[in-house]
């Protein structure tokens, strides 16, 4: 069933090869974009205010280390080989050996999406419009079976969910010990915002 959907998929990209280019891009560059926009909403808190947005980075990147680490358990316990491994397909980017079930990039991508629209629904749409695109992406480039993208999602959004309703208060300590470290260096950027503006 799996390799028939993929299958399916990989056929007609191969016929509309734009698409394999342009997922290609999508799902690589996409994958740092989110990491990185997790990172950075760390710096839309004030120094010494409302730490929402620390919590919400701190949480998205959290959920997405979670979700890793269980895929890299699995994946220890139960190597999958990738699609093109076995069959003939066409594949748009690096051919890689690691294991294809489950999807690292769909794990990391729903574990930091989800976190930001547990804890800001708004901001969290656009995260999941990107997760979601990164997901499909995996199977559109030809490096994972549907069943493996749609694994990761599910492990990441796990993730998600225990971080921010078990660990908040693990990750709400992490945030105040960081904090101390990186708001006197904010603060001298928020200062001069101000002056300048």
């Amino acid at each position: 069933m799996d390799w028939r959907a993929y299958h399916a998929i990989n056929t007609f990209v191969a016929h509309h090869a734009w698409l394999g280019r342009t997922f290609h891009v999508i799902e690589t560059y996409g994958t740092i974009a989110i990491g990185v926009a997790a990172f950075c909403l760390w710096l839309l808190a004030r120094p010494g205010g409302n730490p929402k947005w620390k919590l919400v980075s701190g949480s998205a990147l959290g959920a997405a280390a979670l979700g890793l680490l269980i895929n890299k358990i699995i994946s220890s316990a139960w190597h999958r080989d990738r699609p093109f491994a076995h069959h003939s397909a066409h594949v748009w980017g690096p051919r890689k050996t690691d294991a294809s079930f489950p999807s690292d990039h769909a794990s990391a991508a729903f574990g930091i999406a989800v976190a930001v629209a547990l804890l800001d629904p708004l901001a969290g749409v656009l995260f999941i419009v990107l997760a979601i695109l990164i997901a499909v992406g995996r199977v559109i480039v030809g490096e994972h079976y549907p069943g493996d993208v749609i694994s990761g999602a599910a492990i990441g959004t796990a993730s998600a969910l225990i971080v921010i309703h078990l660990a908040r208060p693990v990750i709400a300590l992490l945030v105040h010990l960081v904090e101390r470290a990186t708001d006197p260096v904010l603060a001298l950027v928020w200062r001069r915002r101000v002056t300048n503006g």
